[in-house]
């Protein structure tokens, strides 16, 4: 392994310098062009060639690609590394690997990632570096690096290489899984497991823009060694230290909701004189300087919601969401509404963050969090979805991707545009929201809609757990406050 180390005066063209208003990162079909830096090897301590290139991969995040090669002893390193600050909570992806196609799922393993396959009692500890490679990829680079010193292991551990040599065993006949499904369970069928506390990485989803049925993803909040072991905490500090943090970051987090307070109390003062409030903000897609609107809407026979737009100059880059006011309903609800004609396309929708929504007609079944919060038409609705697929789903371009695939998804959208045409009727709308902010016009209001169906449920505990409910304190809220300002003081 060689340290990319540039020297002092044979930099071919300058690196990009981090400043707020450049855009540093390019999108992957955007012409990204690489900087060549002389670097010094450190196996013949020649100088070699490192390439660096700063790049995006679509609806994914900011990555650094990295490749070294010394024209003097042929060694060569390829290095992928994360751009992107750490997340806010952990991600543990779960792969079900059945057949061959699981085998050529793309994976972005972050450099404090950990690998494990459950059925083989196996565990590969976070890498040096992050890479850019297939499920196949970890499998065949954990089968070399296993079988590296075997053979001394042999001649002075024999009990540890008959160990080694029976995982390399299944490892190997992990690669051999049928072309397709089978009706029963292929006998070396495994669960791979990418757990990642930074939450930079990112497993690929065959079904996309659908919910893919082998993969699943966790969110978790990160343990103190978790913390200790991305550098976020020091571990030789004493607890005390510790505690201070904490109360200094609890009165940061108050000081942030009395902000909030302040800014809903503008927005609502804004909305009684009609008012449209501007502040500065970054584009989130070239970071350059910009412009976000907010304005407060009532929408009739429903609740008053804030509707924020985004326009970048720079990258003709735009955006709208709406957050949701109000207290917290007692329920979930679940609208379905029967798309009969071209007026039902022209309805207003209010699709919330919190809600998931699908038309089993295209086989659209979108997760809770897609798209954020969206106050638009049900058309205006299909094609911000189908912009979004087309120009955000990751690993759908390039030589690497199955043809059968890409066509399968070109015809998805091509039913998307024809659907938000008007060209495919009838069409079933359900928005399921377990925080009942989501919204359908009635269009005979104030009498029920004879194609819309309106059902109340109860949260399931995972959906309250999600939400953050389980652990909110509503009893005696302001006395805990109180007491924990007068701890802070002393």
């Amino acid at each position: 392994m060689a340290e990319n180390v540039p020297t002092k005066t044979e930099v071919e063209e300058p690196l990009p310098r981090m400043n707020a208003g450049t855009q540093l990162f390019e999108d992957l079909d955007a012409n990204v062009s690489a900087t060549e830096v002389e670097s010094l090897c450190m196996r013949c301590e020649n100088n070699g060639k490192t390439k660096i290139m700063l790049t995006r991969i679509p609806h994914f995040k900011s990555i650094i690609l990295m490749s070294f090669e010394c024209p003097h002893c042929g060694l060569q390193n390829n290095e992928v590394q994360s751009g992107e600050a750490l997340q806010e909570k952990g991600h543990r992806y779960e792969i079900q690997c059945i057949n061959k196609s699981d085998l050529s799922r793309q994976v972005v393993r972050n450099s404090s990632a950990s690998v494990s396959i459950p059925e083989f009692d196996f565990t590969a500890p976070p890498a040096l570096n992050s890479t850019l490679t297939t499920i196949e990829g970890l499998i065949c680079r954990f089968i070399e690096d296993l079988s590296m010193d075997q053979e001394q292991r042999k001649e002075v551990v024999p009990e540890m290489f008959a160990a080694v040599e029976a995982l390399l065993e299944k490892l190997r006949n992990a690669l051999e899984l049928p072309e397709e499904d089978v009706a029963e369970k292929p006998k070396h069928a495994f669960t791979m497991v990418v757990d990642d506390p930074s939450g930079n990485s990112y497993v690929e989803n065959l079904c996309a823009p659908n919910v893919d049925p082998k993969l699943s993803v966790h969110y978790y909040r990160r343990t103190r060694e978790q913390m200790i072991q991305l550098g976020v905490l020091n571990p030789d500090a004493e607890d005390i230290e510790q505690i201070e943090e904490q109360r200094k970051a609890q009165f940061n987090m108050r000081e942030e909701m009395r902000a909030a307070e302040n800014v809903m109390r503008a927005v609502k003062e804004a909305s009684e004189s009609n008012e449209i409030l501007t502040f500065p903000a970054n584009c989130s897609s070239c970071n350059l300087p910009c412009d976000t609107r907010m304005q407060m809407v009532n929408i009739p026979h429903f609740q008053e919601v804030i509707i924020m737009s985004t326009t970048c100059d720079k990258c003709g880059y735009k955006s709208n969401e709406v957050k949701c006011g109000g207290a917290i309903s007692e329920k979930g609800k679940r609208i379905t509404l029967v798309i009969e004609d071209k007026d039902d396309l022209s309805r207003d929708i209010l699709k919330s963050e919190t809600s998931s929504f699908k038309i089993p007609e295209l086989d659209l079944d979108m997760v809770a969090g897609t798209l954020g919060g969206r106050f638009t038409t049900i058309e205006g609705l299909l094609r911000q979805v189908h912009d979004e697929l087309d120009r955000r789903v990751p690993f759908l371009e390039g030589d690497s991707v199955a043809l059968d695939r890409r066509q399968k998804f070109e015809r998805f959208l091509s039913r998307l545009e024809d659907a938000a045409d008007g060209n495919i009727f009838p069409l079933t709308i359900t928005i399921d929201d377990p925080m009942a902010h989501s919204y359908i016009q009635n269009i005979y209001a104030p009498d029920p809609d004879p194609n819309m169906t309106t059902e109340l449920y109860e949260r399931s505990f995972e959906q309250n757990e999600d939400l953050g409910l389980n652990d909110i304190n509503v009893d005696n809220y302001a006395e805990d406050a109180t007491e924990e300002t007068k701890t802070d003081n002393n």
